[in-house]
């Protein structure tokens, strides 16, 4: 079974910098695409990042330029480092894997339990 742990919330003052890491265990054949969303309270979960072997990364408008999607491919880890963060970057974020755990398997998506930030002074 796969499981996705996000870890590296909390609390930043405006302009500050967090970094968010996702680690993926369990049995898995191949990671496709690995991304992050956020969700505050109210509104639908967006996009933010996201990364494949396939195409460059890509970004949410709202975070081109401050954040930064990678990933250690030996670790099954993704990561967010998120620079110059603003009060609007507030939110639950949640760390998104489709993955297939078989050659025989069709891929599917993997969510964590998302992690908190909260930016405020």
């Amino acid at each position: 079974q796969v499981q996705l742990v996000e870890s590296g919330g909390g609390l930043v003052q405006p302009g500050g910098s967090l970094r968010l890491s996702c680690a993926a265990s369990g049995i898995m054949f191949r990671i496709n695409a690995m991304c992050w969303y956020r969700q505050v309270p109210g509104k639908e979960r967006e996009f933010v990042a996201g990364t494949s072997s396939l195409v460059m990364p890509t970004y949410a408008d709202s975070v081109k330029g401050r954040f930064t999607i990678s990933r250690d491919n030996v670790k099954n880890t993704v990561y967010l480092q998120m620079t110059s963060l603003k009060p609007e970057d507030t939110a639950v974020y949640y760390c998104n894997e489709n993955i297939r755990t078989s050659p025989g398997n069709m891929a599917r998506d993997y969510w964590g339990q998302g992690t908190q930030v909260t930016v405020s002074s």
